[in-house]
């Protein structure tokens, strides 16, 4: 049943003009200062570490690391778990490069098993290093991308890597599916024919960790529309999928997709779906007034509520126009650069990365949550536009997110300049994890990439991110404690 503006107007005079609160993260200021200096971080004694109703919070400044790779405060470490031209596959083959989204699953006799894309567009050739074409998961021979398994024992010793699957384009993030496998997105619609491609592009792919001959054969899940995907949740309840598009001109869309009557969920059933089964939307907001909203930049204030309606996608193959296209002025609500997401506290923490001259308002970063019991998406980050990246202070640009077992979120930051993981408080206050010291650039012009598939074990004792370029993949440990 749609949600009609004037129901979302009566309920917002309930919620007091549309200010309700959801989920664990509240608000979070324009971009928090986490920079080296002391007077940085807000009213604490030193950077990263501030006094707050009597505990503390964060972990204190960062320190630069001697091996140029990763700043991390006091008492934490970290190691190189798979690094791209370096460690090798158990087949022999270097890791591939350009790590993206990335996933952990508990696995046997204290091991974890990570699954871990690589972001690989365009023809083989371009890349030194893509992902092996290993026998039986293959999807087109002409790709580069795909996703590799590394298995992690936790006290350190033997790490062990493979090929989950290949020949898939541009695999940018993914989501953790609550039957223990991952859904890794193509993040590009190349049709067959077009940059040597020899099948179509735009899908998501399920790969599972535990079970090998289960990825043999990939099939793409053609009934979750074809487009330039960056992640996915599944709601456990409702049997509901998210999805969020990174695409400009016109920009990318929210989409949920509901799958048909008596479907139920589980590992290889999506694969088995007809390529039009269930139901493919976008969403279309209103505000607490009732009036629609084109653009979720439009939200300036956290806090801001939406209500939500969803509107069927025509085509979501996108056989002759682009699915974000399908749709006219005043059908849906758009937002610019949406990226990460994670299921949690009953809802969709979704982020948007950036928006510029291309949307009715910039920003630096926004994190919505979207509540499926009430429609309603609830912005409770905002990053406003950081005016000089290359300073380690602000932040811009939040990519992969992933919801902490200490409170509050942690977030990969993709922007401008310096690159962190920082933590978000459950009441707003921003505090550095890591920093990325490996210096691509020169020493006249640095250049520092982006942090992608953070992500904690399952007993969250160690967390794992990635330095894209060139494909670094980090475990993190050290003095976790609640953050309140």
């Amino acid at each position: 049943m749609p949600l009609t503006r004037r129901d979302f107007a009566k309920r917002s005079a309930y919620t007091g003009a549309g200010v309700a609160l959801v989920g664990s993260v509240g608000v979070l200021s324009t971009a928090g200062a986490i920079g080296s200096e002391a007077g940085e971080a807000g009213d604490g004694d030193e950077q990263g570490t501030e006094r707050h109703g009597g505990h503390e919070f964060g972990y204190g400044p960062l320190e630069p690391d001697p091996d140029g790779i990763l700043a991390l405060p006091a008492g934490f470490s970290y190691r190189i778990i798979t690094h791209s031209g370096v460690t090798k596959l158990e087949s022999g083959e270097f890791t591939p490069s350009n790590h993206d989204g990335t996933a952990a699953f508990e696995g046997p006799r204290d091991v974890t098993l990570l699954v871990n894309n690589h972001e690989l567009k365009g023809p083989r050739s371009k890349w030194k290093y893509p992902v092996p074409l290993a026998e039986g998961l293959v999807y087109d021979p002409a790709a580069s991308g795909g996703c590799t398994i590394v298995e992690v024992h936790r006290q350190g010793g033997q790490i062990t890597e493979w090929v989950g699957i290949a020949g898939t384009s541009t695999n940018c993030a993914g989501g953790r599916t609550p039957w223990g496998t991952w859904l890794t997105c193509e993040e590009n619609s190349d049709r067959a024919g077009e940059n040597g491609m020899t099948k179509d592009h735009g899908y998501v792919f399920e790969v599972d960790p535990y079970d090998r001959r289960a990825n043999r054969n990939p099939q793409p899940i053609k009934a979750l529309g074809r487009y330039d995907h960056e992640a996915v949740v599944v709601d456990p309840k409702r049997g509901h999928l998210y999805l969020t598009e990174d695409d400009a001109e016109p920009n990318g869309l929210f989409y949920r997709w509901v799958p048909p009557h008596g479907f139920k969920h589980g590992r290889g059933q999506l694969r088995k779906l007809a390529d039009d089964a269930g139901v493919l939307q976008a969403p279309k907001c209103y505000d607490s007034g009732g009036r629609f909203v084109d653009d979720l930049s439009r939200a300036t204030k956290i806090g801001t509520v939406y209500g939500v309606d969803w509107v069927d996608v025509p085509d979501r193959d996108a056989r002759e126009v682009a699915v974000r296209e399908q749709f006219d002025i005043g059908e849906v609500t758009r937002a610019r650069k949406l990226e990460g997401m994670w299921w949690a506290d009953g809802g969709a923490y979704v982020v948007s990365s950036y928006a510029r001259e291309e949307s009715p308002v910039a920003h630096d970063g926004q994190v919505w949550f979207y509540d499926p019991r009430r429609r309603t998406l609830t912005l409770k980050v905002l990053l406003g536009v950081n005016p000089d990246p290359s300073k380690d202070g602000a932040l811009d640009g939040p990519d992969n997110i992933t919801v902490s077992p200490y409170g509050g979120l942690v977030i990969a930051e993709d922007g401008e300049g310096i690159q962190h993981l920082f933590g978000a408080t459950d009441d707003g206050r921003t505090y550095p994890i890591a920093r990325n010291d490996l210096n691509i650039g020169t020493e006249a012009e640095p250049e520092f990439s982006e942090f992608t598939g953070v992500v904690f074990s399952q007993d969250g004792r160690t967390l794992y991110a990635n330095i894209q370029d060139p494909g670094i993949m980090l475990a993190i440990t050290g003095p976790w404690r609640r953050q309140r």
